[in-house]
């Protein structure tokens, strides 16, 4: 199954204490396009400027994102500036253009209304509702989101969440979005706003998923170098959207799955400035890191 993505294409210039890189690709559905498409096909809605080079269109295609939805139009590509100190888990913004992504208003292609896996990257709430009115009938719809919105689109937010499968969000915004410090209670609550499922990203300590039944719990991969943090809950998602669709499964047991996948691909990412890791990466090793993660996890049980 192909995944329908909405969300940000743009430039990205960072600073973290290995290195910097200025005016490198980025974008939310820059990282979840590439990271879903080692898994599936991806069909990517989104806006760049007339500066947007034909370098980066040509990588998406290698990956065989449609570019379909991806409309140019007149101004600039939207940008974003930002540094990590040596807690990776939490970015400074130092500047954000939003350029041609200020009038995003974004249409789908005829080829696109019949989705039937959706993820809605972080992008305004009202904008992520007008998407699901135009697709038909989605099995599956996946929706990230941030403080910003929680904290001034509230409203639109919480109506969107009533058409909303899963949830993608940090510990941070579960706690800001329930208006409660205690993470389960928090986690809980946010499941009665309308998604079955909560997957909470807690970074470099893994990831958490709620649902009606129960609470699971993944570490993140152990790793020596880290680069850039930048994009890799979008990378995540990707791996676990792309898991998902491609095996067709949306049950308990395949979201377990997926979770491994997406902290798997996150971790890639990490590895360098950008998508740099990810144009070099095959999907050969991220079977060798699964194969790895399951023996990180592996325990016998009491007798």
């Amino acid at each position: 199954m192909s995944i329908l993505v909405v969300g940000s294409v743009a430039f990205d210039s960072v600073e973290t204490p290995f290195g910097k890189a200025e005016e490198v690709l980025g974008g939310s559905g820059t990282y979840f396009s590439t990271s879903a498409s080692f898994f599936t096909d991806v069909n990517l809605v989104a806006v760049v400027g007339e500066d947007f080079p034909q370098k980066h269109i040509d990588f998406l295609c290698e990956r065989n994102v449609d570019l379909r939805g991806l409309t140019t139009a007149p101004g600039k590509t939207f940008r974003w500036s930002g540094e990590y100190g040596y807690d990776l888990n939490e970015a400074k913004t130092l500047d954000t253009q939003l350029n041609v992504f200020a009038d995003f208003c974004p249409e789908l292609p005829e080829a696109y209304l019949d989705a039937e896996y959706v993820f809605l990257a972080n992008i305004d709430p009202e904008l992520q509702l007008e998407v699901l009115k135009q697709v038909v009938r989605p099995k599956v719809v996946a929706c990230d989101t941030m403080n910003f919105w929680i904290e001034g689109k509230r409203d639109a937010l919480i109506n969107t969440l009533k058409y909303v499968d899963i949830l993608l969000i940090n510990d941070a915004e579960v706690r800001q979005l329930a208006n409660e410090a205690n993470m389960v209670k928090a986690a809980r609550k946010v499941l009665t706003m309308g998604p079955k499922t909560l997957v909470v990203k807690r970074g470099e300590y893994g990831a958490t998923m709620f649902t009606e039944h129960g609470i699971f719990v993944a570490p993140a991969y152990p790793l020596e170098s880290i680069y850039d943090p930048t994009g890799a809950g979008d990378t995540f998602a990707g791996g676990f959207m792309g898991y998902l669709a491609t095996v067709d499964d949306n049950s308990e047991a395949a979201m377990r799955q997926a979770i491994i996948f997406g902290s798997i691909m996150a971790s890639f990412n990490v590895e360098a400035f950008s998508l740099d890791r990810m144009r070099t990466l095959s999907f050969s090793e991220v079977q060798e890191r699964f194969r790895k993660f399951q023996l990180l996890t592996e325990f016998n049980g009491i007798d």
